[in-house]
């Protein structure tokens, strides 16, 4: 049987880990194809470029007439 803590933890502990995790913001790069902002080492969504090669092929949008 594993040790069982001898007090509870206050929700202000427990806050204030959680709120140190969460400290940091998403980092974002310049697409070298297109110049737009996109997260690191993923597909750009503007463009479907990654690593300088063209990955996805987005598709256009239908437009009402």
């Amino acid at each position: 049987m594993a040790p069982l803590p001898k007090r509870r933890h206050s929700t202000r502990r427990g806050g204030k880990r959680v709120a140190a995790i969460r400290l940091l913001l998403p980092q974002f790069v310049k697409c070298a194809q297109c110049g737009a902002l996109r997260r690191p080492h993923r597909v750009c969504r503007h463009c479907g470029s990654y690593d300088g090669k063209t990955v996805m092929v987005k598709k256009e949008k239908k437009k009402k007439s």
